[in-house]
């Protein structure tokens, strides 16, 4: 019997900034594999691939903060903690946040809300490890709606790294048949002058060709020349 595996595309996903570390070493990453588990206590459970810092972060420090973003969130700050490598970045500099109970940085621009958690059991899934964590404190900084990952796909036409536990990354994308559209070589984002780059203020029906020449790929930072026309 066969399996068709795209019913994993109707499970519901959020977008999340997961930070962990203390004593100067500190890092957070775009997540969308977050998950409570049980409520007496108060417990959830995030999904982080091994190769990525944050998981070396989580491993030494046992603890882990969790914020969750709004849905106005810009692809340009997504793009900083979701596709560079905090070994070599620093993903907080110009950004807001705060040390909370556990010593991880919350992060608090875009955030609707924020937890903090004490690891206290963790699941090897072969590329990724399950943390499981008590929640320690928690706060509603906004009343705007959240982002979800159908939304953040679908209206802000994010793309996804590699390392994501998703199933969305194990298929190989649809070549984009419209002449119009542009990808970025980097991460995958497409632009598509029918929609312009609202983050950007870049107008609905902008062709690729008449972006200004400054533009930068609002997930990644790549400039124009970063760009392939897809035919």
């Amino acid at each position: 019997m066969s399996m068709d595996l795209k019913g994993m595309y109707k499970i519901s996903y959020g977008v999340y900034v997961v930070t962990s570390g203390k004593e100067g070493r500190c890092n957070g990453q775009i997540a969308n594999t977050v998950v409570q588990v049980s409520s007496q206590p108060a417990m959830v459970a995030v999904s982080i691939n091994k190769q990525n810092f944050t998981h070396e972060l989580i491993k030494e420090s046992r603890v882990y903060a969790v914020s969750v973003l709004s849905r106005d969130t810009p692809l340009s700050f997504i793009g900083n903690f979701g596709f560079k490598c905090g070994r070599d970045f620093d993903k907080f500099e110009g950004v807001k946040y705060q040390v909370g109970e556990t010593g991880a940085r919350i992060v608090l621009n875009h955030a609707v809300a924020y937890f903090e958690a004490r690891v206290v059991n963790e699941i090897d899934a072969k590329t990724h490890t399950i943390f499981v964590g008590e929640i320690v404190d928690s706060k509603i900084v906004s009343d705007e709606p959240q982002m979800t990952y159908d939304f953040y796909h679908q209206i802000k036409r994010g793309t996804t790294p590699k390392s994501a536990p998703t199933f969305a990354q194990a298929e190989k994308k649809e070549e984009v048949k419209d002449n119009a559209k542009y990808a970025c070589r980097v991460c995958g984002y497409f632009y598509d002058p029918i929609l312009g780059d609202p983050d950007s203020k870049i107008q609905p029906g902008t062709p690729f060709e008449k972006l200004p020449e400054n533009w930068v790929c609002p997930v990644f930072g790549a400039p124009k020349s970063q760009f392939d026309r897809k035919n």
